[in-house]
């Protein structure tokens, strides 16, 4: 069974949104390879609205000579759960809508690799209560942002998460990889 593996950057005071604004003066080899990794493992990515709207206005024109993630984010299989749109245009895009869940393990029972969400926090929050997440990857970035969207908000169940493994890089950054505890939800 293919496994939903949802990754994002958050800085220490948990906010995932624009991470553009925060997170580049932390870039290195060290989290290039992480995303490489990810993407290598994954052949389906799974995108809320927002984020597929801002992607699929950028990703169409960068080629892999300006981003060698260019290839994946153009080519690779997305699904787009949205309730407002009325069509994914992007290539290879197709839309999902009614239950979350249904569509999600319709999706992870088919073949194929790890399924990645991209940012999108609103619909990892959903995938979450949904109990579909396989993997929590989070790139946690040693910087307090103040504002903006977090990944869990004031209506977060007690959740209990399993550290799987961790890296600390040398420019603070921590790469913490959980998976649902077992029995709680």
């Amino acid at each position: 069974m293919r496994k939903i593996i949802a990754s994002l950057f958050i800085s220490l005071d948990g906010v995932v949104e624009s991470p553009d604004k925060w997170s580049l003066d932390y870039w290195t080899d060290e989290i290039g390879e992480v995303i490489g990794d990810a993407m290598a493992n994954s052949d389906a990515m799974l995108l809320g609205r927002k984020t597929y709207q801002g992607f699929a206005a950028v990703w169409p024109t960068v080629t892999i000579e300006q981003d060698p993630g260019a290839d994946y984010m153009n080519n690779t299989r997305k699904y787009v759960v949205s309730n407002t749109l009325t069509s994914a245009d992007w290539h290879n895009s197709t839309l999902l809508s009614g239950d979350l869940a249904t569509e999600i393990n319709k999706i992870k029972s088919e073949n194929g690799g790890d399924i990645m969400t991209s940012g999108s926090a609103t619909l990892v929050r959903s995938l979450l209560t949904h109990n579909v997440v396989d993997e929590l990857n989070l790139l946690l970035y040693p910087v307090v942002v103040g504002r903006g969207q977090r990944l869990f908000d004031d209506n977060g169940a007690g959740r209990k998460m399993t550290l799987l493994r961790s890296n600390t890089f040398d420019n603070g950054v921590l790469n913490l990889v959980y998976t649902p505890a077992a029995g709680l939800g």
